[in-house]
């Protein structure tokens, strides 16, 4: 069941700890250093996930919280973002349906699923939406590669991708992927938030009422998919240690990850 949580237009991300509950680690609020990581147990409601987003942004912009990490899991249900096309979702009636107001088309959010919510300061770490980018691509695969995994960006296609090479080609002889993680961001007054969301083991067959992303052709999959015994737990910590060397402090350059 989704975490009981009221909504609190008003406040940090943070002080929603005995309602959420929500774990906090480093990075304490309105430091001005590290940014604040946040670990929700159990499911959160997509309605008041956005709505603590949203507190959070404002205080970042008004400089009276740090930037932060959320990490967490939804019930199933889907969003669509501004470029979404009616026709991408194939089965209307099967999970809620909620406009994120972010980049991107459809994604689905479940249980066992991480969903990243990224709330950083552009303006400290430099106005370069698609460094921003680059850099939640190169987060994602240096975490995945914490687990022996191979993965990479594709050219004309958001999100971070594993290589099937067992499967079939494309009838145009494109070699077959299949997505492990999604990307959408918007930014307020450069203040990013919303963010990324990586396949841990979800119900992979949640994503058949869409078409994730826009993207059809190649398939969905997941660590536990992969045949890699990977934990929210686990995941968790390969994105903690792999953070600092792709998106960094704010100033540092972000990691540049080639597209193959």
């Amino acid at each position: 069941m989704p975490s009981p949580v009221a909504w609190l237009p008003a406040s940090a991300i943070s002080e929603a700890a005995e309602a959420l509950p929500l774990t906090a680690g480093p990075g304490p609020a309105g430091s001005g250093g590290a940014p604040e990581w946040i670990v929700a147990r159990g499911l959160v409601d997509y309605p008041v996930a956005l709505a603590r987003m949203e507190a959070r942004v404002a205080e970042i912009r008004a400089g009276t919280a740090s930037e932060a990490i959320w990490l967490l899991e939804h019930p199933p249900l889907y969003t669509a973002g501004t470029s979404a096309r009616p026709e991408d979702l194939t089965e209307p009636g099967r999970f809620p349906v909620y406009a994120a107001r972010r980049g991107g088309r459809y994604t689905y959010h479940g249980p066992g699923q991480r969903v990243v919510y990224v709330m950083l300061d552009l303006t400290r770490r430099g106005r370069d939406v698609g460094r921003l980018v680059r850099g939640l691509e190169g987060w994602i695969i240096a975490a995945l590669g914490e687990f022996g995994l191979s993965a990479t960006v594709r050219p004309g296609r958001v999100g971070v991708w594993v290589p099937r090479p067992e499967k079939a080609p494309l009838p145009d002889g494109t070699p077959r992927d299949d997505k492990i993680a999604a990307i959408g961001v918007r930014l307020r007054k450069w203040v990013s938030f919303h963010g990324l969301s990586i396949n841990v083991d979800p119900d992979l067959s949640h994503f058949d009422g869409i078409v994730p992303c826009g993207i059809e052709g190649h398939g969905v999959t997941s660590l536990v998919d992969l045949g890699l015994p990977v934990e929210m737990g686990d995941l968790d910590t390969a994105l903690h240690t792999s953070f600092a060397r792709t998106l960094g402090a704010p100033g540092a350059a972000a990691a540049t990850v080639p597209a193959e």
